[in-house]
């Protein structure tokens, strides 16, 4: 596994440095949502019905420090880094005006992307097709570990996914978010819309992602599978904190 060349708690240790840095960059801006925004009540509200089910897909994810913010930006992006930091730009909220539902499926699938380690196979991967040789020989105690973060962090940003790992984080996205009592119904939608906001040239979060049609096609498919998990949804106590840690 490309995944064991790369170690989790240096990774997650890697993301936290990286998001508390974008996230006092926000604030320095005025850019960062507070506490009593409505959008940002709204985002940790949907983060608390959601995160008590991805504990299953991740042992470790129970004792991610999960963070939730806002940054006021035009771009139509949203991310879930390692160790549980999620962020939504405010672009994707407002251009696409997105209902709970649609918000509760993009957070899901960023949410997965973490769960199911997709940056840390990535990194991995890179490591081992020589890509990214520097960080391994760091990774292995070859070189300064301060500087393996830093440069974790900077992956973290640029970082690609392949279209397997898109298509697996859409379908437990899929799964969270209908176990959270959302409509796993509202990706046709969201994606309906992403695809008029394209306009021929995709969003920065459609960049490396499966086409629009492609997807719809896709969930459509599995709708059948979790659409018993909205409908039988139980109810559950929220468990993310109200501010950065």
């Amino acid at each position: 596994m490309f995944t064991k060349l790369v170690p989790a708690e240096t990774l997650e240790r890697s993301a936290s440095q990286q998001y508390t840095q974008m996230i006092q960059q926000a604030a320095a801006q005025n850019a960062l949502g507070g506490k009593d925004h409505p959008q940002v009540r709204r985002l940790r509200a949907i983060a608390q019905k959601t995160i008590p089910h991805a504990l299953g897909w991740n042992p470790r994810a129970a004792n991610w420090r999960w963070e939730v913010n806002l940054i006021g930006s035009k771009q139509i992006n949203a991310f879930c880094m390692p160790g549980g930091k999620i962020a939504f730009y405010s672009g994707i909220l407002e251009q696409l005006k997105l209902s709970d539902d649609e918000v509760a499926t993009v957070m899901g699938h960023e949410v997965a992307h973490a769960l199911r380690e997709h940056a840390r196979e990535r990194m991995g991967k890179n490591a081992a097709t020589g890509i990214g040789a520097t960080l391994l020989s760091q990774a292995l105690g070859l070189g300064e570990l301060g500087q393996t973060v830093t440069n974790y962090g900077a992956q973290l940003l640029t970082l690609q996914f392949s279209r397997s790992d898109e298509s697996e984080a859409d379908l437990v996205g899929m799964e969270l978010a209908a176990r959270a009592g959302f409509d796993p119904r509202a990706g046709i939608s969201l994606w309906q819309k992403m695809a008029a906001a394209s306009k021929g040239a995709p969003p920065q979060w459609l960049s490396t992602h499966p086409s629009g049609n492609t997807r719809i096609a896709d969930i459509q498919a599995n709708l059948p599978k979790v659409m018993p998990l909205f409908e039988r949804r139980p109810v559950l106590p929220g468990a993310v904190s109200g501010s950065p840690g």
